[in-house]
């Protein structure tokens, strides 16, 4: 069966994903995703012209499935604060989100490409934005007490990040029980609730 274009990206840009999780940005090369797909080095640079864009390109793919997955999360028809724990614990390193080590690649590649740092700044931006307008949400319904959201949002994704390279990158520093606590903890006095139970 023959791919229609979009298709064919697609199938593209997941292979890249898969190639730059087990190998790395720097390492990775054209011939690796054509090699993955069982086509030729051409035909992924027809549709990309350099191994630059097709990085680029496959995380800003990462970037939209993971925010697609964040407002299906927020979205939901419960509670504000359900609905951020339910994020939160999904995002966090501990969780069921996936690609941190793509994440942590792409960060690092993106002090030296523009292009990616316009894709990893993009999506900072619409993370902190949803996790602050359910926070917002939150306040208004009465839920919970929070003078800063969009504050409160940059300081959890910035542990969350944080979290992530420690526990991606130095396996066995944190005991994950602990950090899946902190992040409970670091919830609970943003938005000014009883401590968790430990």
């Amino acid at each position: 069966m023959r791919l229609s274009v979009a298709e064919r990206r697609e199938e593209m840009l997941r292979a890249a994903i898969e190639q730059i999780e087990e190998r790395g940005v720097a390492a990775v090369r054209i011939s690796d995703v054509a090699s993955a797909l069982g086509v030729s080095n051409a035909l992924v640079l027809y549709h990309f012209a350099t191994k630059e864009r097709l990085v680029a390109a496959a995380f800003a793919h990462a970037a939209e499935a993971d925010l697609a997955r964040l407002r299906k999360l927020l979205n939901r028809r419960t509670t504000a604060l359900r609905r951020l724990r339910a994020a939160v614990r999904w995002y966090a390193p501990t969780g069921q989100a996936k690609g941190w080590r793509l994440w942590i690649e792409g960060w690092a590649m993106s002090l030296r490409d523009p292009a990616l740092r316009e894709v990893a700044r993009d999506l900072d931006r619409q993370w902190k934005a949803a996790l602050a307008q359910v926070i917002e949400e939150g306040v208004a319904a009465g839920e919970f007490t929070c003078p800063d959201p969009a504050g409160a949002a940059l300081r959890l994704t910035a542990l969350l990040d944080g979290l992530a390279v420690q526990l991606t990158s130095y396996t066995g520093t944190i005991p994950r029980s602990r950090a899946r606590a902190w992040v409970e903890e670091a919830l609970a006095r943003e938005l000014e609730l009883p401590a968790p139970d430990r």
